[in-house]
Parts: structure tokens; sequence; C-alpha cells
């Protein structure tokens, strides 16, 4: 049915959905299944409302290194502010903080502004 709601609903419904994935402790494989299925589709889309929404507390538990840090990035790239990110100081690591870096190099090449946050990110590397 949550499924359901997210594929039909308008932007505020599956915004809904995604933040009561949040409320799910122990999903079964079933949930989680559909889950990751849902957060995937909405870290696809451009909706900077949907992307925040999909990075909460279910994501940081089941989404795997690789998509949760392809998340992160592309809050930073969509100017959402990362403290929408569940679990980002728990989750950062080198590879993130290695991606952040070569975002920065990119847009710094591109004569264009390096964003904040990114800063947090890159940290770790130094550290």
């Amino acid at each position: 049915m949550a499924v359901a709601l997210y594929r039909r609903g308008d932007d505020a419904e599956r915004r809904g959905v995604l933040r009561g994935l949040d409320a799910i402790i122990a999903p079964t494989a079933a949930w989680r299944d559909a889950g990751l299925e849902l957060v995937a589709d909405a870290l696809r889309a451009n909706d900077t409302r949907l992307v925040a929404a999909a990075l909460g507390a279910f994501a940081a538990d089941h989404l795997d290194d690789h998509a949760w840090r392809h998340g992160v990035l592309k809050c930073v790239f969509l100017g959402i502010p990362l403290s929408v990110v569940d679990a980002l100081d728990a989750r950062a690591d080198d590879e993130l903080a290695a991606m952040a870096e070569r975002f920065a190099a990119e847009r710094r090449a591109a004569g264009r502004s390096v964003p904040d946050d990114l800063s947090f990110l890159r940290a770790r590397e130094r550290a």
C-alpha cells in the first residue's frame, strides 16, 4: 500500500511515505526491499524535497555505502543542506571525503563556487 501511495501520490504524499520509512525499526525483507526501491527512486529525482526526505534514518540504516555517498553528494549538488542527512557523522568516511574533494576541484576548475557544506566532508580526509 505504501509503495502504491508513493507511485500514485503527489509530491507531499511521496515525501510522507519516505519519512514514514524512518519509523520502521526492524523492517521485514519485503519492507526493506520496497523501501530501498523508493529511496533509490527519490534519489534519482531532481526534487530537492524528495531527495532530502529520502536521506532519513531508513536510508542511513539500509542504503549501501556507494548509494548513500552518492545521495549525500546529490544533496550538495542540489544545494540541500547536509543537516538533513541522517547519521552523517557516523557514516561519513574517507571515500566520501575524497569524492567531495574531487567535486570541489571540478567546481573550482569550472570557475564556480564551492558549497560550504563540502568543507565538513573534506575535513575528514585531512583528519
